[in-house]
């Protein structure tokens, strides 16, 4: 298939998607089950314009004033993949399977049309709905923080130092022109072909040895973060597959024990397979049994609760950039109520001294500093440990780490735009005594 043939099928799916709202990924794979002449190349490219569209779709539609799935992949042409209007005419030039050629009115708007005077939620490509709630975080930066998650996502690694160290891991990936991640100790940056695919990391000889997960930096911040020490107990409380369970285990040196449950036994399916092939030892599965308590042994045992809390997503809508349009209010109160209920459940499991790390891949603040807020409320023994002295835990990065992130009194908030990882707030509670006032 040719360039224009790929924009053809990326109008064709988004106009799919418009008309059934559901995953993309759906979509696309009912795509290609439909046009089985399409090898996985062709696949890959309309995949990559469709994820664009979405991640752009309000302003490319205020770009081109229209909203149809033609004008929002012709905006998106313009915005996400630079080319001017003689390159998009070209692809759109009304040859076999190519597009219609642009009208007068298109290329107008191609050439002379600008975002300057567009509302926030237009320029930072989020609903319109939640710019209340971008504002409480962001203020009048909250357009530039939602065009940051408009973007592409890098690929990241965590690489496994059970297994490997990183010289190594960067060795044996260096034809990936892999390079060592900003902030993580344990983290390798992919950078990405200008079309978006990304290389097939997961058949790579080191992986299939365990040598290396793929896990978003800001993620593996959050493990890194959360203090987990050897020798140590901590209870994973939203272990779901297991990113940072296999993180934790890391940094344990697999000495203490993890012990890894979700309420959701679907969600934990993946994590035996990973942590064989990881070699993590001290990672004791805890899975659901109807109505028996599984986790009554470990109350009052804990050194460190992680709750990567259930979340609305927002921090990774450059992953998920039809996630953001699909949001709806409702999702928010579930949410919070969710998070609220998993806080108030950790101090059962703490030893004196014992902290909480809560973790969302959220930049919403009803996600996250209010809830620490709300919290703290209603426990009083707790207190929450100053950004600064989370960011320790990294030793000389740090102090960097936190003059780039968005600190508070109630944790530390990463986002693409300030950390260049996906959004991830971390948030250490302890209990025990307030430290003297100076």
């Amino acid at each position: 298939m040719r360039p224009a043939a790929h924009l053809s099928a990326a109008i064709e799916a988004l106009a799919e998607l418009q008309a059934r709202p559901r995953p993309v990924a759906d979509v696309l794979k009912e795509w290609g089950l439909a046009h089985r002449f399409a090898g996985s190349g062709d696949r890959a490219a309309i995949a990559g314009l469709v994820y664009d569209a979405l991640r752009r779709r309000a302003s490319a539609a205020w770009l081109m004033g229209d909203e149809t799935p033609r004008a929002i992949l012709l905006g998106t042409l313009r915005l996400a993949r630079t080319l001017d209007t003689e390159a998009v005419a070209k692809l759109a030039d009304g040859s076999q399977h190519a597009p219609a050629p642009l009208s007068e009115a298109e290329q107008a708007r191609l050439r002379e049309a600008k975002l300057d005077d567009a509302p926030p939620h237009i320029r930072g490509d989020y609903p319109e709905w939640l710019d209340e709630h971008l504002a409480a975080t962001f203020g009048d930066a909250r357009a530039e923080e939602g065009a940051a998650l408009a973007t592409r996502a890098p690929l990241d690694l965590r690489i496994n130092a059970l297994k490997t160290t990183h010289e190594k891991a960067l060795a044996a990936l260096a034809h990936l022109n892999a390079a060592p991640a900003r902030w993580s100790p344990l983290g390798i940056r992919i950078e990405l072909r200008p079309d978006g695919r990304q290389p097939p990391v997961t058949s790579e000889p080191l992986f299939q040895k365990g040598g290396f997960e793929v896990q978003d930096e800001g993620s593996q911040l959050a493990a890194v973060l959360s203090g987990a020490a050897p020798g140590q107990q901590v209870l994973d409380l939203c272990a779901g597959s297991g990113g940072k369970t296999l993180a934790m285990a890391a940094l344990m040196e697999n000495r203490g024990q993890i012990f890894a449950y979700d309420d959701d036994p679907r969600r934990l399916a993946p994590i035996h397979d990973r942590i064989k092939r990881a070699g993590a030892r001290n990672v004791q599965v805890r899975s659901p049994r109807g109505h028996a308590d599984v986790l009554t042994d470990l109350a009052g045992h804990m050194d460190l609760v992680l709750i990567d809390a259930p979340c609305t997503g927002t921090g990774v809508w450059r992953r998920n950039p039809d996630a953001k349009w699909r949001m709806r209010p409702g999702a928010l109160e579930i949410r919070v109520k969710e998070q609220a209920a998993l806080l108030d459940q950790a101090p059962r499991y703490l030893k004196p001294g014992g902290r909480i790390a809560y973790v969302t891949c959220s930049v919403l603040d009803a996600e996250n500093g209010a809830q620490v807020r709300g919290f703290l409320a209603r426990h009083p023994e707790f207190r929450a440990i100053p950004p600064a002295e989370i960011c320790r835990a990294l030793g000389d990065r740090g102090a960097i780490l936190h003059a780039a992130a968005l600190p508070s009194a109630e944790g530390l908030l990463l986002t693409p735009r300030r950390t260049d990882t996906d959004g991830f707030f971390v948030s250490i509670l302890v209990r025990g005594a307030h430290p003297p006032s100076s």
